[in-house]
């Protein structure tokens, strides 16, 4: 009960209907409105999945009706079948694995209408790539940063990369989030260059990479980046964006293994880019904005999926 109650979803979103008739907003919470699980209402389709804590006699009831707080536990749907999910969800994902051949990852919605009326909606479905880069388990969380150039504790990928000579970054010390669309036109030309030689590379920047708002980030689309092996989001003392978690490539961050990092020195002083190194080598290519350095030996990339640790090696030679 302790658990359920610290635990417990407190605030949903809700369709604001009164903004119904208000011009499409760039904000894509214009129409949203967070609101209190407990004030939801009896008429609310939470009530389909809540439970109800039972002060007076310490128990938590599978019902959303009568005083008590509320948690948001499924037991409706998950013990009492009142939406057949769990069989739903078993069959997408069989269905989904015999059509691409391995297993899948699925996002879905669900629309109550009544206890007797829902709608399952899928919205999306991709494979869940598995190779051999991913049994690895190596510890390195406690990585010299002498010998670091990239060190995230938020990391999402898995394995081990021993093929990128080249780093592409963002410069920090002239970054101002209105040349963005800039940094991703020269990002794309770059990009071009490694298309031709079939090479990869690291890219670091500030903000999210692939959001459509320039002041969030660098708005590059997918084939603008594709073929960079790590894409790193960094926080800057004074541009400190929410990262993306790799959402606007999810897909394309799993199905061809491109690492992910979050590096924010400010929030985990665990967490480094170390540009002064990369300052004081020569560039193969600079703008205003950004810089292309390569290595004579390839850079060692180590990503521990499971405790979401990455970090990137120097190597012994730099040209």
């Amino acid at each position: 009960i302790d658990f359920a109650l610290r635990d417990t979803q407190t605030q949903f979103y809700a369709h604001d209907m009164e903004q119904t008739k208000s011009e499409i907003n760039i904000d894509d919470g214009f129409n949203l409105k967070k609101l209190r699980v407990q004030n939801a209402g009896d008429d609310s389709p939470l009530r389909y999945i809540s439970s109800t804590y039972d002060i007076n006699d310490q128990i938590i009831r599978d019902s959303y009706f009568g005083n008590g707080r509320k948690i948001i536990s499924f037991a409706n749907i998950l013990k009492h079948d009142t939406f057949p999910l769990a069989s739903t969800l078993d069959k997408v994902l069989k269905v989904g694995h015999q059509g691409m051949g391995r297993p899948v990852e699925i996002e879905f919605a669900v629309d109550i209408e009544s206890q007797n009326k829902a709608q399952f909606n899928i919205l999306q479905i991709r494979p869940i790539v598995v190779d051999s880069r991913e049994v690895f388990s190596e510890d390195i969380e406690n990585v010299d940063r002498e010998k670091a150039i990239l060190h995230s504790f938020k990391a999402l990928g898995n394995g081990v990369y021993n093929d990128v000579k080249d780093i592409i970054y963002v410069k920090t010390n002239s970054f101002s989030a209105k040349n963005n669309p800039t940094i991703a036109y020269d990002i794309e030309k770059l990009n071009k260059k490694f298309i031709d030689s079939d090479s990869n590379y690291i890219l670091v920047g500030p903000g999210r990479w692939g959001s459509s708002d320039q002041w969030l980030g660098v708005p590059v689309k997918w084939a603008h980046i594709c073929q960079a092996r790590v894409i790193v989001e960094l926080a800057l003392a004074n541009y400190q964006i929410e990262p993306s978690q790799g959402t606007h490539f999810f897909q394309n961050l799993t199905s061809f293994g491109v690492g992910y990092f979050t590096v924010n020195p400010f929030y985990d002083n665990r967490e480094l880019f170390d540009e002064s190194f990369l300052n004081a080598m020569p560039a193969v290519f600079e703008t205003e904005f950004i810089r292309h350095v390569r290595f004579q030996n390839p850079l060692s990339i180590k990503i521990n999926g499971r405790k979401r640790v990455g970090v990137v090696i120097k190597p012994n030679v730099i040209s």
